[in-house]
């Protein structure tokens, strides 16, 4: 019985997966949504066999990068640092950085937590090849990401408190939620405007505030060098989504909203605490 019940935990869970595979290096994936379709974690094996380097990333898991064999270079906003064989780096979730490997011969295990999903890592692809690869990435990943089945929305919204709105105008820099650090380093959006009540009331409601619902693009935030990501709805905060939200997919755009992209701001008309209408939006 011991054995048995023994066997019931250790198992066989997956198998390597080839995730990526170009002249200059190639991924294994052994645990994670393509190895084992997991989304708890994920492990591979990255062998590098030509110096190279990643585009610009920006992460939505923490990562921990296990250099084998060889050395791992990183930039971030405000440094830089190299990792050698037996080190281990350290990415926390919301870290904008570029890893370059600039000997062949490396090696590296990369531990992500959550497991890594193309629509957590956004990458700034700059040539043909970097977009390949991404798009290899999204099409094995496809069964576990929240991906539109059609062009995502080119209009945007987001609903904030007049008086943050209004500090940020007064000085002059970009506007910032404040659940921004706690929520992964990104701004919370809505493309669908039949959902904004709705997220409003479910979210908002403890903020005695005037609100206003400010309008932008997807293309005006990619021109100030911002990117938007599509993927589940999350958390503000501390508080979860709705019960009813499983298929939606949000635009979560990763930084603030610079002043220059917002194109309208609607004023929300509430009754208490609730949010009854955003007139020219939703009424």
């Amino acid at each position: 019985p011991e054995a048995a019940s023994f066997d019931m935990v250790v198992k066989i869970i997956g198998a390597a997966v080839r995730v990526v595979e170009t002249p200059e290096f190639y991924i294994d994936e052994y645990a994670g949504n393509v190895g084992t379709k997991d989304d708890q974690l994920s492990i591979a094996v990255v062998r590098v066999a030509e110096p190279t380097a990643e585009p610009w990333l920006t992460l939505h898991y923490d990562e921990w990068i296990c250099v084998v064999k060889g050395r791992v270079d990183c930039e971030f906003e405000g440094g830089s640092l190299t990792a050698k064989a037996g080190e281990t780096i350290f990415v926390a979730k919301g870290t904008r950085f570029r890893p370059s490997f600039p000997e062949g011969g490396t090696e590296y295990v990369p531990v992500c937590i959550p497991a890594f999903r193309p629509d957590r890592c956004i990458r700034e692809d700059s040539d043909a090849k970097e977009s390949k690869i991404a798009e290899k990435l999204q099409t094995l990943h496809a069964p576990a990401s929240a991906v539109l089945s059609e062009p995502p929305p080119e209009v945007l919204y987001h609903m904030c408190p007049v008086p943050a709105w209004e500090a940020a105008k007064k000085s002059g820099g970009a506007y910032y939620p404040a659940t921004f650090e706690a929520d992964g380093h990104y701004t919370h959006a809505t493309g669908v405007p039949a959902r904004l009540l709705e997220t409003a009331n479910h979210f908002y409601q403890d903020d005695s505030h005037a609100w206003v619902c400010l309008q932008m693009t997807r293309t005006a935030l990619r021109q100030a060098g911002i990117f938007v990501r599509d993927e589940e709805a999350m958390p503000v905060g501390d508080k979860a989504v709705g019960e009813s939200w499983g298929k939606w997919v949000c635009p979560h755009i990763v930084g603030g909203i610079p002043l220059s992209v917002v194109e309208k701001e609607h004023p929300m008309s509430r009754e208490g605490p609730q949010f009854t209408a955003i007139p020219g939006v939703c009424d």
